[in-house]
């Protein structure tokens, strides 16, 4: 099955080199290309595109106000917003917007090959640092909700999931946890790329998420991981 794609982004060089990325993947097809938001709602009526690359930073409608309408107008389309910024409060606009994804622009082909085919099936996806930024904001709020008789509740518990997972499966939350990628992690336990990726299918089959960012969120709410 192919999943259509259009890029909307006011660098011509930079969409080009996007479009060249996800044109080596077979099943993927770039139908559209667009320079400001303003293009992407009639873009997407024209082409119907599966999923939407947007910038977040471009002259006229940002990408924030056009995922907005295009998520209004057509919600059957999935929009992953491309930013330079990695701050907290970026990335919960774009989300509460409708967008089901948010890259860093400092990714990697792989990172954004995955993105896609996350956010295609119907997951959300997220930038492992952008990830890592959250779990920290997370860590605050809950620091300051532990707050009790003049002290901090500021660890938690930390069971490990072993009736679950195993114990490299244990050690690859952690560090989906702490925000590291795919290669980070393989270079961290001296294992291949593709075994990792191996690892995070196998966590979210058992843990029965859809993709990262919902086993991270998950394991940090039941004490699975530890917030650092």
């Amino acid at each position: 099955m192919t999943t259509k794609i259009a890029i909307i982004d006011d660098h011509q060089l930079f969409r080009e080199g996007v479009k060249r990325i996800l044109e080596f993947e077979k099943s993927f097809q770039v139908v559209a290309e667009g320079d400001d938001g303003s293009d992407a709602v009639g873009l997407v009526e024209q082409y119907q595109p599966d999923v939407v690359i947007m910038d977040i930073n471009m002259p006229g409608m940002n990408g924030v106000e056009a995922t907005r309408e295009l998520v209004e107008k057509y919600p059957s389309t999935k929009v992953i917003i491309l930013s330079i910024h990695d701050d907290e409060n970026y990335v919960t606009h774009a989300l509460k917007t409708g967008a089901c994804g948010y890259l860093l622009k400092e990714m990697d082909a792989d990172a954004l090959i995955e993105a896609v085919r996350v956010v295609a099936d119907g997951g959300s996806y997220l930038h492992p640092k952008v990830t890592h930024n959250l779990v920290n904001e997370y860590r605050k709020l809950a620091t300051t909700a532990g707050r009790s008789g003049g002290g901090y509740v500021q660890t938690l518990d930390i069971r490990r999931p072993l009736h679950l997972l195993t114990r490299r499966e244990c050690e690859v939350l952690q560090m989906l946890a702490d925000g590291k990628s795919n290669r980070g992690i393989g270079e961290s336990l001296f294992i291949s790329e593709k075994t990792v990726k191996n690892h995070v299918s196998n966590i979210l089959q058992k843990m029965n998420v859809n993709d990262r960012t919902q086993a991270v969120v998950s394991a940090i709410k039941n004490g699975w991981v530890e917030v650092r």
